[in-house]
């Protein structure tokens, strides 16, 4: 079994790179269907190779989830710059996979504006105060609670209680690969993780509810360092079967960005 997310199956096929998935994709809510956090990291993979450049770095992600991404199959990913500058560029990506019908068709796209560096380093400043550390974080060992799904693929340590008042916070590292053979980037470690800041920020009952995120967007001011990541995040439910959650993306050594997501809202089927 590959210690990775996904496997590079064909970097050259005419839809874009080839890819297949591995049990540590599924998610928590059906071993069916992908997590939002690996397509998020792939697609962020695809963005940051784009024409890269060493002069520019993304600054803001948006990630779309268009339906459930299955698990099983093989999926292509392809990218593209959808305006190009000196300064700011706008980057896309987008996920394939065969529908019912057996064609493919996007189940997920990203976009990303990447903007060109220069040193402001006297100026560097967070407002938002930075997490407890890691010392003071428990693993509540979730993995118990599944088979192999992508909670399997994750170091995970709660500085805070499930479903408590305030905002939830957590540190997180995958343990696995991206893609098998390869490191991680910065970025793609941490859209590795990112997607769960709705379930730290939640106050719903897993027993009792669904609460599904459709998309995520992040805004970062600064590139991580480090292995782990950090996430303080608080979910807002409204009376209408739509909740909102924010929150704020950390390393070691502080703030590096913010993070929202539109949530679904839904009680939980009868078994």
């Amino acid at each position: 079994m590959s210690d990775a997310y996904y496997e590079l199956i064909d970097g050259g096929d005419a839809l874009g790179e080839r890819f297949r998935p591995t049990d540590l994709v599924r998610s928590t809510w059906s071993a069916a269907i992908q997590h939002g956090a690996p397509v998020s990291a792939l697609l962020v993979r695809a963005l940051e190779r784009c024409e890269a450049r060493e002069d520019t770095r993304l600054s803001r992600v948006l990630v779309d989830l268009l339906g459930a991404v299955p698990a099983e199959g093989e999926l292509w990913v392809r990218s593209r710059i959808e305006r190009s500058g000196k300064q700011i560029e706008l980057v896309s990506a987008e996920m394939l996979a065969p529908g019912k019908d057996g064609e493919p068709r996007a189940v997920a796209k990203a976009s990303g504006w990447r903007l060109k560096t220069i040193d402001t380093a006297d100026v560097a400043h967070a407002s938002a105060p930075p997490l407890r550390p890691l010392a003071e974080a428990h693993n509540r060992n979730l993995e118990k609670d599944w088979d192999r799904n992508y909670v399997h693929s994750l170091d995970w340590r709660w500085l805070t209680t499930p479903m408590a008042q305030g905002p939830g916070e957590s540190w997180l590292r995958p343990t696995v690969d991206l893609v098998n053979g390869e490191s991680m980037t910065p970025l793609e470690r941490l859209f590795a993780v990112a997607d769960d800041a709705n379930g730290i920020g939640t106050k719903l009952d897993i027993r009792k509810w669904t609460f599904m995120n459709t998309d995520l967007v992040v805004h970062l001011h600064r590139m991580p360092e480090g292995e782990w990541i950090g996430i303080r995040a608080e979910t807002s439910y409204g009376p209408d079967g739509i909740g909102t959650t924010l929150g704020t993306l950390f390393d070691e050594s502080g703030a590096v960005g913010a993070i929202q997501q539109s949530v679904l809202v839904r009680p939980m089927p009868a078994p």
